[in-house]
């Protein structure tokens, strides 16, 4: 018997969605317009999966500045949306293959449902030009060696957003090393310097060995001893030569000539030490996403504009981010390189989402106009020392050939 108290749309949703997941038809409900208690609470983004063979609801919160993710029993799972939608959640959008559902509930809490018929197949054109982007397939042997996907080639779900960062990193990467001498280069040498579980050195080491007869060299640096030996015998169980993982540490690393550095989440003043070590080996590209920025932000004096703003902890610390990194693409910039500072994954992936991206120019431009916008920046900010500038005027050593 329904509930009298349920308005008739409302329970018209949940028997929609119950059939979706009955059938394995369900894609995504999305939940948005939040009205709940004060909190940075965006949306709700809900997904099928199973876990250890049993029907689950995976729950990502998405919050201003991370996500949370939840996974729940089915049942517990469906009883979980029925607390949200209406009365935190004034809108929820669901797609399934044969319909979208939208349920909206106006500001008096009135519910209309608002159905409209949709095929989400293999054919479907916007599906098709998202497969065609993949770098890297499910069925390549490394992502099962590595745990991304199963024995049977088979998503593993936890591994999903891993999966996406891979394939978007090498968008990164593809576009860059087109756009460069390193295109038609008989020989790439390449070094990732805190390559952690090595997802992305794999994936860089696969999509760089599809050029045939190009000499290949792509090296893992990090370190943990129980991780490097867990991804060089993964490489030797594969057979990938060219591919090879030590342990070391990028700020005493012995500086040799490399065509792409890379570095992603390198900590602190890490990131410097990697970005002044691919400017020493010559690199064409460096790849370095930053990560815990902490030197800038003690020496930093607010300008007296901008005190009733950077008064605030948050604000100063996300100036922080921006002038550090502000400064580490224009010191590139002054020896040799063009950079780019960009997003590298949505916030509902990672909270660490910027990427500096540096390309070795040509020829090279006059230093001293950028020089003096360092200069500028830093007596506004009153900061006293940059670890990659105080890095970058030393007097650098012979690097061997």
């Amino acid at each position: 018997m329904r509930d009298a108290s349920v308005p008739p749309a409302v329970d018209d949703f949940f028997a929609s969605l119950a059939g979706h997941l009955e059938t394995g038809s369900l894609s995504r409900l999305v939940l948005a317009k939040y009205a709940g208690p004060p909190s940075d609470l965006q949306r709700v983004t809900v997904r099928p999966l199973l876990l250890r063979g049993q029907p689950h609801l995976s729950f990502v919160h998405s919050h201003a500045t991370r996500d949370v993710t939840r996974n729940e029993p089915q049942a517990q799972g469906l009883a979980s949306l029925r607390a949200l939608i209406g009365p935190v959640f004034r809108h929820a959008h669901l797609l399934a293959d044969g319909e979208d559902l939208e349920l909206r509930f106006s500001q008096r809490g009135k519910a209309s449902l608002h159905r409209q018929t949709s095929v989400r197949t293999p054919a479907d054109p916007a599906e098709h030009d998202r497969r065609k982007q993949r770098l890297i397939e499910l069925d390549t042997p490394f992502l099962a060696a590595l745990g991304v996907t199963d024995a049977s080639g088979a998503l593993v779900p936890t591994m999903a957003r891993k999966y996406k960062q891979i394939n978007k990193f090498l968008e990164i990467i593809d576009h860059a090393v087109a756009a460069s001498p390193l295109q038609s280069a008989p020989r790439l040498r390449v070094a990732d310097f805190g390559s952690g579980k090595g997802y992305l050195t794999f994936a860089v080491h696969h999509h760089l060995a599809r050029v045939p007869g190009r000499a290949l060299e792509v090296q893992g640096i990090e370190l943990r001893e129980d991780l490097v030996r867990l991804c060089q015998r993964a490489a030797d169980r594969l057979g990938l030569a060219g591919l090879k993982f030590e342990q070391g540490d990028v700020r005493d690393h012995a500086v040799r000539p490399l065509d792409v550095v890379i570095a992603l989440h390198a900590c602190d003043t890490a990131t410097d030490h990697a970005l002044h070590l691919g400017v020493r080996a010559g690199a064409s590209l460096i790849v370095c996403s930053p990560c815990c920025h902490k030197e800038l932000r003690p020496q930093m004096k607010s300008p007296a504009l901008l005190a009733p703003m950077l008064g605030h902890g948050i604000h100063l610390g996300q100036q922080a981010e921006m002038l550090t990194d502000s400064l580490r693409a224009l010191l590139l910039q002054a020896h040799g390189y063009d950079t780019q500072v960009f997003e590298f994954v949505a916030l509902e992936h990672t909270s660490k989402n910027k990427m500096i991206l540096a390309t070795k120019r040509a020829a090279p431009l006059p230093a001293e106009p950028v020089l003096a916008q360092i200069r500028a920046l830093k007596d506004f900010y009153a900061v006293r020392e940059h670890c990659l500038e105080v890095l970058l005027d030393r007097k650098p050593a012979a690097v061997p050939a």
